[in-house]
C-alpha cells in the first residue's frame, strides 16, 4: 500500500461516526463522580484545586468503561492511584525543566511498555502521562502538591465508591460477553444447515473465558449463570462442526440430512433462548417446537454411526445448558477444583509479577510495543521542549496530543491523530463560542465542564473525533474555572494540537515498527500451535487408556490465542505504507484459510475422541509420529521461505488407510488434514497453476469427500 493511500484509509477511518450502544445511566454516574469532586473543591474556594480533583476523577471514570473483566471500583482506585503518583512526581520537578523532561522521558516509556500487560493498562499509563502534563502547570508548593495528589485520588475514590453504592447491571460485562458466545454458536449452528463447513469466528469464546476467569472473592458472588454455560458451550460447537460435516457426519442430501438440518435449527433455538436468559439474568423460555425436534422420533434414530453419536451428545449438551441456566439466578455454589486450576483470576497484588514477566518479555529491539515506548518517550519530550520554547505558553497541549494519539500500531495512530485534531477544532470552536458569548461565572463553568464530561462518556464508542470534541470543551471550560482566558485558550490548544499531532505521525514514519515482515513468523507459530493441537487429538486416539483432556484444552487455546495473533498482524499488515517484504495479500488470505480448516478438521477429532476403553489405534499413532517432524520442518520452510513438503506424511496416511479395516473418523479427518497442509503449501508457493497434491490411487475416497475442496477458514 503505498503512503497516499495508506494516509487516505486512516483519515477515513478516524473521522467515521459509528452508531453504538449507549449506556446513559452509567454516565450519569460517572458524570455525578466528577461533579461532586469539583463542588467539593470550589465549595471550599480553591479553583486550582477544582481542577486537579477534577481531572482524577475524569480519568477514573473513563477507565471504568472500558471492556475489562476487572471489577470496576479496582479499575478506578488503581489509576486514581497511578495518577497521585505521577502529579506529585511532577510537581517536585516541574520548577527544573531538564529534571521534568526526564521524568517525562521516563515515566512515557514506562506508560508505552504498559501496553504490554494489556489495553486497559496502556491507557491507563497514556492517562497518567497526560495528567501529569497539565496538573503540573497550576502553581502550589510541595506541601500543595501533596495535597493535589491526595485530591486526584479522591476523585478516583469517589468513582469507586459511586459504583459500588450505585451499581448498573452487576456482572453485566461477563454477562453479555457469555451470552455473545452463545448467540455465535447460535448463528453458527444456524449457518451450517445450509453450509456443512461455514466458518467460526473464535474470539467470543475467547471474551467468554476471560469474562469466566474471576478473582477468589468475585468466585464467592458471582451468579450460578455464570458458572456452567461457558464450558457447555465450548463442548457443544465441535458437536456442531461434526453433526454438519458431510465427511464424517450424514450425506449431503436424503432423509439423514433433513434431519441434521432439523437438529441444528432447534441447537440454534436453544441456544439464543439460552444466552438471552444469561443476558437478562431471567428464566430460559424455549419454544415447544424446538423441544419436540430435540426428542429421538418414534419410528427410532434416523442417524447412522458417528452422525449418531454427535446427535446424542448435541442433545445432551443442550439439556445440561438449560438446566444450568434456568436454576435461581440468586443461587450460588462452590467454585470447582477445576475452576480454580484453570478460571482464577490472580487478584491485584498477585498480578504484579504478571506484570513485570509481561514487560521482561517486551523488552526487545524487535517488539513492537517496546518500539511504541521509545516513540511515545521521544517525542513526549520533544513536544514539551518544543511547546515550552514557542511563544503561546501551556506547551504541555502538544505532547498531551502526541501521548493521547500514539498507538502502538501505524494504523491507530494516525487515525486517530486525524480525528483527533478535527474533533478539537470543533470542541474548541463550540466551547469557545459559549465562553465568548456567555461569560460563564465559575459554577456555570463548571457545570458546563460536567456536561462536557457527561457527553463524552456517552457518546465514547461512537468515535475517536467526537470524544475529541467533548474533552476539548471539558478542558477549556475547566481552564477557565482557573482563570484562563478563552481568546488564549483556543488559539493554544488549535496549534499546539496540531504540533502534536504531526509529531506522533511523524515518529512513526521515521522509527517505524511494521508488521509486514512478521507476518511469515506469525504464519509459522499458529501453525506450530495447531499441530500441537492435532497431536494432541491424535494422542488420544493412538492411547485411549491415557487420558490426558487437559493437554487437549491447552494446545486448543495455544491455537486459538496462535490465530488471533496472526488476524491482528495481518490487519495492520494491511494498512501499512510498505512494499511486500513477506507475504502477499493473496497468499496470506489463502494460508490463513488452510490453517483454518486443519484446525477445524482437528476439533472434529475431538468431538469423537475414543472412550477409555477402546483399542488403540496403531495407525494414528504413526501419523502422529510422521507429523511432529513435518510439521517442525513445514515450520521452519515457512519462515526461511522454502518449499513445504508433505510427500513423507501423505505416505503413512496411505499405509494407514490400506491397513484399515473400516474408514474412521481419525483416518478420514487425517486425509483433510494432509489436504489443508497441501493447500498451505500451494497459497505459499510462487507457481501459480496447479494444485501441488500428491496423486490420490482411491478415486472413491476423492469423491466420498463431495464439498471438501470447498472448506472455508474456520476454527
Amino acid at each position: 500500500m503505498t503512503w497516499s493511500r495508506a494516509l487516505k484509509e486512516t483519515a477515513r477511518s478516524g473521522l467515521t461516526i459509528e452508531r453504538a450502544k449507549l449506556t446513559p445511566v452509567i454516565a450519569v454516574r460517572g458524570a455525578v463522580g466528577v461533579a461532586v469532586v469539583v463542588g467539593l473543591c470550589l465549595w471550599r474556594g480553591d479553583p486550582a484545586l477544582a481542577v486537579s480533583s477534577a481531572f482524577g476523577a475524569f480519568a477514573s471514570g473513563l477507565v471504568t468503561f472500558q471492556r475489562s473483566m476487572r471489577p470496576r471500583p479496582v479499575l478506578a482506585l488503581a489509576v486514581a492511584a497511578a495518577l497521585a503518583v505521577s502529579t506529585f512526581l511532577g510537581y517536585l520537578t516541574a520548577a527544573h525543566l531538564l529534571g521534568f523532561v526526564l521524568l517525562l522521558a521516563g515515566w512515557s516509556l514506562l506508560a508505552g511498555m504498559a501496553w504490554a500487560i494489556g489495553p486497559v493498562s496502556g491507557l491507563a499509563g497514556t492517562l497518567t502521562v497526560a495528567i501529569m502534563l497539565v496538573t503540573v502547570t497550576l502553581p502550589t508548593s510541595v506541601l500543595g502538591a501533596l495535597q493535589h495528589a491526595a485530591l486526584i485520588f479522591f476523585g478516583g475514590l469517589v468513582q469507586a465508591t459511586l459504583i459500588v453504592v450505585f451499581p448498573v447491571r452487576p456482572w453485566g460485562v461477563q454477562r453479555d460477553a457469555l451470552a455473545d458466545a452463545l448467540a455465535a454458536e447460535a448463528d453458527y449452528a444456524r449457518r451450517l444447515r445450509h453450509d456443512p463447513v461455514a466458518p467460526f469466528d473464535p474470539a467470543p469464546l475467547m471474551d467468554a473465558r476471560l469474562a469466566s476467569e474471576v478473582t477468589p472473592r468475585q468466585a464467592r458472588r458471582r451468579p450460578v449463570q455464570l458458572h456452567g454455560p461457558r464450558g457447555l458451550a465450548e463442548r457443544v460447537r465441535p458437536v456442531l462442526a461434526s453433526l454438519a460435516d458431510p465427511v464424517v457426519g450424514a450425506p449431503m442430501e436424503g432423509p439423514e440430512r433433513d434431519r441434521v438440518r432439523d437438529l441444528l435449527q432447534a441447537a440454534g433455538t436453544v441456544l439464543d433462548a439460552v444466552a438471552h436468559a444469561v443476558r437478562h439474568a431471567g428464566p430460559v423460555r424455549l419454544p415447544p417446537e424446538a423441544m419436540a425436534t430435540l426428542e429421538v422420533p418414534a419410528s427410532g434414530p434416523m442417524l447412522q454411526g458417528a452422525a449418531r453419536r454427535s446427535a446424542y451428545r448435541l442433545i445432551s449438551l443442550l439439556a445440561d445448558a438449560v438446566e444450568l441456566t434456568d436454576e435461581p439466578v440468586r443461587a450460588t455454589r462452590p467454585t470447582t477444583e477445576a475452576e480454580r486450576g484453570h478460571l482464577l483470576r490472580p487478584s491485584v497484588p498477585r498480578l504484579v509479577p504478571v506484570a513485570l514477566r509481561a514487560l521482561h518479555r517486551e523488552a526487545r529491539w524487535s517488539s513492537h510495543i517496546f518500539r511504541h515506548a521509545l516513540r511515545v518517550s521521544a517525542v513526549a519530550s520533544l513536544g514539551y521542549l518544543l511547546g515550552t520554547v514557542l511563544p503561546f505558553g501551556h506547551g504541555y497541549w502538544a505532547p498531551l496530543t502526541s501521548v493521547m494519539v500514539m498507538r502502538p500500531d501505524f494504523a491507530q495512530t494516525y487515525s486517530r491523530g486525524v480525528a483527533r485534531f478535527s474533533g478539537t477544532l470543533v470542541g474548541v470552536g463550540v466551547s469557545g463560542a459559549l465562553m465568548a458569548l456567555a461569560h460563564p461565572s465559575l459554577y456555570l463553568s463548571a457545570g458546563l465542564a460536567v456536561i462536557c464530561v457527561f457527553l463524552m462518556y456517552l457518546l465514547m464508542r461512537t468515535g475517536v473525533s467526537v470524544t475529541s470534541a467533548c474533552v476539548a470543551g471539558y478542558v477549556i471550560f475547566l481552564l477557565g474555572i482557573a482563570g484562563e482566558g478563552w481568546e488564549q485558550t483556543v488559539q493554544e490548544r488549535i496549534v499546539l494540537t496540531l504540533l502534536g499531532g504531526l509529531l506522533a505521525m511523524l515518529s512513526y514514519a521515521l522509527f517505524p515498527a511494521w508488521e509486514t515482515p512478521k507476518l511469515r513468523d506469525r504464519l509459522a507459530d499458529w501453525l506450530a500451535a495447531n499441530g500441537r493441537y492435532a497431536l494432541a487429538v491424535l494422542d488420544r486416539f493412538a492411547r485411549p487408556a491415557e487420558r490426558r483432556p487437559r493437554h487437549v484444552r491447552e494446545a486448543l487455546l495455544d491455537a486459538r490465542a496462535a490465530r488471533v495473533a496472526w488476524e491482528e498482524s495481518e490487519a495492520r499488515a494491511e494498512k501499512e505504507p510498505v512494499r511486500h517484504r513477506g507475504l502477499s495479500r493473496t497468499s496470506a488470505t489463502a494460508a490463513g484459510s488452510a490453517l483454518a480448516t486443519m484446525a477445524r478438521v482437528t476439533m472434529i477429532m475431538e468431538a469423537h475422541l475414543p472412550d477409555k476403553d477402546a483399542e488403540p489405534s496403531p495407525g494414528a499413532a504413526a501419523f502422529a509420529a510422521e507429523l511432529r517432524p513435518s510439521l517442525e520442518r513445514a515450520a521452519r520452510a515457512v519462515r526461511d521461505r522454502d518449499r513445504l513438503d508433505f510427500c513423507a506424511l501423505r505416505a503413512v496416511w496411505e499405509r494407514w488407510d490400506a491397513e484399515s479395516e473400516s474408514q474412521g473418523v481419525a483416518l478420514r479427518a487425517a486425509d483433510l488434514l494432509l489436504d489443508a497442509l497441501d493447500d498451505l503449501a500451494e497459497a505459499l508457493s510462487r507457481r501459480r497453476g496447479g494444485r501441488n497434491r500428491a496423486a490420490r490411487p482411491d478415486s472413491d475416497k476423492t469423491s466420498a469427500r463431495g464439498v471438501e475442496g470447498t472448506i472455508p477458514p474456520a476454527q
